[in-house]
């Protein structure tokens, strides 16, 4: 008998079995929900050191009490306040890049006249 032959023939796989082993389907759906991590639960946030939740359409603190309009506005306007203060930060930030990327071709440049003068210099000896 040849050690290698040229007929391929794998063994037959069993046939499958239908019935699922899970006993996922006899639970209801909320049980389903729990077990899988389906139930999100509601959005949660933290501003201004303070947590709050969002349900029934309102935003409430973790404390329980819905947030009065007046914190809310209170909140607003230290949110405005700190976007204005990283729009101006964003703008140092550029103005700063903009001098060291300027400073930066002059010193180049300078380098450049410098090795120039020194070969001119050294083609005279």
């Amino acid at each position: 008998m040849p050690l290698f032959s040229n007929t391929f023939s794998p063994k037959k796989t069993p046939p499958r079995k239908s019935a699922s082993l899970s006993n996922l389907h006899t639970l209801d759906r909320s049980t389903r929900e729990t077990e899988l991590g389906l139930d999100y639960g509601a959005p949660v946030m933290n501003i201004g050191g303070q947590s709050l939740k969002f349900e029934e359409g309102n935003w409430v603190s973790e404390s329980g009490g819905i947030i009065s309009e007046k914190e809310v506005q209170k909140l607003k306007r230290r949110n405005v306040q700190l976007e204005e203060e990283n729009n101006l930060l964003k703008l140092k930030v550029e103005i700063l890049l903009d001098m060291l990327s300027e400073t930066t071709a002059e010193s180049h440049l300078l380098q450049k006249e410098l090795d120039g003068v020194k070969s001119h210099g050294r083609g005279r000896k």
